[in-house]
């Protein structure tokens, strides 16, 4: 009696995994009469009556799958894993070769009914390869050459990632005692083992594949991948197999697996035999290869066409000079497809640079910002490289951080931080109702004026905007002010005098000795951060056509001081409901700031130390005897010169929340 409950229990541990114990099962063959009730078969999948589990059979664009029944809890503890199992390929016709191969796959599902067959091998199809959200861990034992997915031959081991670009893939063998490798056919027809081992502690998946029951001790494949980013808590583990136009017939003889441990070893002498081959017709090859032969051959033929002008088309040729910039270069390819191919649904802005794309870059994934410089910009490869060079080196909390870069022919990107509240310009110009109380704009004020002092003094150089305005200051998640878009940026040594350059920036923001001396220096950034204070404050533009005549923000803002009703300039929007004392020291400093006179304007030094409290600002403003601004002829300085006297390289449109 003993005897015979033993013989039932090994039957019932090595025939069919235990209900109770969902992290461990072997099968010895697949004969149980339970088997089908833990194991979910689909497609051309089926169990013969000897025993052996067959995925496809001899006949072409077929898929086949199984899948144990119940997911695995991965993610209760850690989730290392091992898988043992015995497979065996058998081609058609061997002349004409295997067709396309078989997978080890752990996902997050096990229905593939949308996956196609031939080389996706019933994984994925055109629409979802290659996306991270398909959660599929997969190793393939490949008996076709794609050059889609970049196949080494028709006889290799890869591990996929969500795609069938293998991340790492080596011909098909194992290595002997001697550390010799001994290639392996996995279309012999003959029953191959392999075995499979994660360490979630290491991070590395092993691959060994065997002619025989003996594992070698060496792996064939060691790739360090973490698998958490990839698994949910629960997957399904099971296998794949598909033909193309050459059809072969794929077996499994048996399987073990075990979460957090070693799978049980399998001996071929224990396994289901494999059924006899049988012979075909010599007729029947001649018409099958005067039929495929041609075919295969024009395929093969195109597939590689598209494959090159696809290669070429996303080419990019790295000049010396390009190794020597800093920081990180993205290939062209990787941000194409993180911005969906520039599409027009991803446009975030434009204007005379080109355009902003919003991205999103894998591994880790994170959005970002994509400048596109336009073949058309005047901001060509110098201001470019400049663009890079320095602010790269660029480390403050209130200047946009750039990440890298890109350059392919005429193509120039540039990738930074993404600012998901978008520019100031549109929160103070653009909104129906405004959303910026005065806590928020004077928060903005004081983080524009930190990432200047920063530009002008604590970086190792000294560094001029040169195009300080309320588009180009970007607000991050929690409002937060940061200074962007350098392509006009001039830098010198601390201590040096800037030297002369073209006349560039936005009209409204330019100081007024710039048409006098053609030298760019900080003062210059001060004029426009005091333009910028009077906007934040009174919610205007610096221009605003009104009737025949423009209003020009800084005269008006003198005319209301003069006459004593200075308050009257404050935003409508938050009128009433803002800090009055704030308030009168942001638009004194405005006015300080926005004098004629370089050596008037305060620094940047100066005006962080007012804005914190630290010094008080003198009451002593007064009304030059000239009429407009005691900085003095700002109102002929601006009818002076048309739009069409200023290169605005860098004005920006921001696109309406669709």
């Amino acid at each position: 009696m003993t005897i015979i409950f033993l013989f039932i229990y090994t039957l019932t541990f090595f025939s069919i995994p235990s209900s109770f114990q969902l992290d461990e099962f072997t099968y010895i063959g697949f004969t149980h009469p339970e088997t089908k009730l833990s194991l979910s078969l689909s497609d051309s999948a089926q169990i013969n009556k000897n025993g052996i589990l067959q995925l496809t059979s001899d006949t072409t664009k077929l898929t086949g799958h199984v899948f144990y029944s119940s997911p695995i809890h991965f993610k209760n503890s850690s989730f290392s894993f091992s898988t043992c199992f015995a497979f065996s390929i058998r081609p058609n016709d061997v002349k004409l070769g295997g067709g396309d191969g078989l997978t080890f796959a752990i996902a997050k599902s096990k229905d593939f009914t949308s996956a196609l067959w031939g080389g996706h091998l019933g994984l994925f199809n055109s629409n979802n390869i290659g996306n991270f959200s398909n959660h599929i861990f997969a190793v393939e034992f490949d008996t076709y050459q794609n050059f889609e997915f970049g196949d080494m031959n028709d006889n290799h081991v890869g591990i996929d990632v969500n795609s069938l670009l293998s991340n790492n893939s080596a011909l098909a063998g194992y290595f002997g005692d001697d550390l010799v490798q001994n290639e392996v056919n996995l279309k012999s027809g003959k029953p191959i083992l392999a075995w499979i081992e994660y360490d979630s502690i290491t991070s590395y998946v092993n691959v060994t594949i065997s002619p025989s029951s003996s594992k070698p001790r060496i792996p064939l494949l060691s790739f360090p991948v973490r698998l958490s980013s990839i698994f949910e808590e629960y997957m399904y583990v099971g296998f794949s197999a598909s033909t193309g136009l050459v059809s072969s017939s794929h077996y499994l003889l048996g399987w073990s697996f075990k979460l957090n441990g070693e799978a049980k070893s399998l001996d071929l002498n224990t396994l289901p035999s494999l059924p006899k081959t049988r012979k075909k017709h010599k007729s029947t090859l001649i018409i099958s290869l005067s039929i495929l032969v041609p075919f295969f051959v024009l395929t093969s033929i195109l597939i590689v066409v598209l494959f090159l002008i696809k290669k070429l088309k996303n080419s990019e040729v790295i000049e010396s000079w390009e190794l020597e910039i800093g920081p990180h270069r993205y290939k062209y390819i990787e941000l194409k497809k993180a911005t969906r191919n520039f599409k027009e649904s991803e446009l975030l802005g434009f204007g005379g640079f080109g355009r902003v794309y919003k991205g999103t870059l894998p591994n880790p994934k994170i959005q970002v910002a994509v400048k596109r410089i336009s073949h058309e910009s005047k901001q060509g490869v110098r201001e470019f490289i400049s663009e890079i060079s320095s602010i790269g080196k660029f480390r403050h909390r209130n200047l946009v951080q750039l990440l890298g870069w890109c350059r392919r022919g005429s193509d120039l990107l540039l990738v930074y931080d993404f600012m998901p509240n978008g520019s100031l310009d549109k929160l103070l110009f653009d909104q129906e109702k405004c959303v910026l109380n005065w806590e928020k704009r004077f928060n903005i004020i004081k983080g524009v004026a930190s990432g200047l002092l920063y530009l002008h003094e604590g970086y190792e150089q000294t560094v001029i905007h040169r195009d300080v305005k309320a588009s180009n200051v970007l607000l991050d998640d929690e409002m937060n002010a940061r200074l962007g878009d350098f392509g006009l940026a001039k830098l010198y040594d601390h201590g040096s005098n800037p030297g002369t350059t073209r006349l560039v920036g936005t009209l409204g923001y330019l100081a007024p000795e710039l048409t006098r001396t053609g030298r760019a220096t900080t003062g210059c950034d001060v004029f426009a951060f005091g333009t910028l204070l009077l906007e934040i404050a009174c919610g205007r533009r610096p221009i605003e056509p009104i009737g025949p005549d423009d209003l020009v923000l800084v005269d008006y803002v003198w005319s209301k001081w003069s006459e004593g009703s200075i308050l009257d300039v404050v935003d409508l929007n938050f009128k009433g409901d803002f800090d009055e004392n704030e308030v009168l020291m942001v638009l004194k400093l405005g006015l300080m700031c926005l004098s004629n006179e370089q050596l008037g304007r305060p620094s940047m030094r100066q005006v962080v130390s007012y804005l914190e409290g630290e010094v008080e600002i003198m009451e002593d403003l007064r009304v030059p005897s000239g009429g407009c601004v005691e900085v003095g002829g700002f109102e002929d300085y601006l009818h002076s010169y048309t739009p069409s006297s200023f290169e605005q390289t860098s004005s920006f449109t921001v696109l309406p929340k669709t």
